[in-house]
């Protein structure tokens, strides 16, 4: 497994959503499919969190021991310090999830993020309970704290899908666009028992490379193993290309893309890496030329089969070319 690319910091993803929402679930199907990555895991409490005992391997301190190198540390009431500790002192871990509490809002918790150096946030994903979410956001006591969860989502995660039929999770669909106050731009990833792809929720690890399970067709699309439900359309990018060009056209909704990473060349022949996470894209410099093989160079962007569109994401590279 890679580590990070150079000169980019440690990737965190703020895992959010109202109580009982399935954020374990999600947190836990992640761990057990993580596919060589090691994650490091920022909780409040371990007596809050239910990992899965079968990944447990080990307890120290603070410190769950987690199966394929990953690991569970309790926050113990100082966020910046616990991820600052995991910054200073594991050098391993490729990944950062901090599970917030249920009734936290996410977008603060991701602001903590940017006071640790070394460490950047990569997405907002919110996990929201498709049977309850509506009414949660209804009730007198608490619908403003998932009003703003969801409103700070940059990807959106519709958990127990299965326990609604199709009339009622169109409705929802649509309440969530027009009430719910969803970033533009924000998709919405269904998910039955906390099933989502690795590369959905932390995106691709390290480089250019799915996470293991993948299946390649041809050498431009692989369909992942998990229901078949995701798509990934991958290039090698032999030209210099605008990056803040290439960014604001793969956010577009209408390509599909719920993640995509590239490591690009500008006019100077620097090199810079562009991130989407759902409603989020970043531009940032790599601070390094790129080798002179360009072996390094290339996009890959995640999205659900039968709506990503592989055309026009060969339009939106051509329109960034230089």
């Amino acid at each position: 497994m890679p580590g990070l690319s150079p000169g980019l910091p440690l990737p965190v993803t703020v895992l959010g959503g109202y109580l009982g929402a399935g954020k374990t679930t999600v947190l836990n199907h992640l761990l057990r499919h993580a596919g060589g990555q090691r994650i490091a895991v920022l909780v409040n409490d371990f007596g809050e969190i239910a990992i899965d005992a079968a990944l447990i391997e080990s307890r120290e301190g603070d410190v769950l021991a987690l199966a394929g190198g990953c690991v569970c540390c309790s926050i113990g009431g100082d966020l910046v310090g616990a991820l600052r500790d995991v910054v200073a002192r594991r050098p391993g871990i490729h990944h950062v999830v901090i599970e917030t509490s249920g009734v936290a809002l996410p977008g603060a918790v991701a602001a903590a993020v940017t006071l640790v150096p070394g460490a950047a946030v990569d997405a907002i994903v919110v996990v929201a309970d498709a049977t309850t979410v509506r009414a949660r956001a209804q009730d007198r006591y608490v619908g403003d704290v998932v009003m703003a969860q969801l409103s700070e989502a940059d990807l959106l995660v519709l958990a127990r899908r299965d326990l609604v039929d199709d009339a009622a999770a169109a409705a929802l669909g649509g309440w969530l666009a027009s009430v719910a106050h969803l970033r533009a731009g924000t998709p919405i990833v269904e998910a039955v028992r906390g099933a989502v792809p690795p590369d959905v929720i932390l995106g691709l690890a390290g480089g250019m490379e799915p996470s293991a399970g993948a299946i390649r067709l041809g050498g431009r699309l692989r369909l992942t193993a998990t229901g078949g439900r995701f798509a990934q359309v991958s290039r090698r990018l032999e030209h210099r290309h605008d990056p803040h060009r290439l960014a604001a056209a793969l956010a577009a909704p209408a390509l599909g893309v719920l993640r995509a990473k590239a490591i690009v060349q500008d006019e100077r022949g620097e090199a810079h890496v562009v991130q989407l996470a759902g409603a989020r894209c970043e531009v940032a410099p790599l601070g390094q030329a790129v080798p002179g093989s360009a072996r390094t160079l290339g996009l890959a962007c995640i999205g659900l089969r039968g709506g990503l569109d592989e055309a026009a994401i060969d339009t939106a590279l051509d329109a960034s070319r230089l």
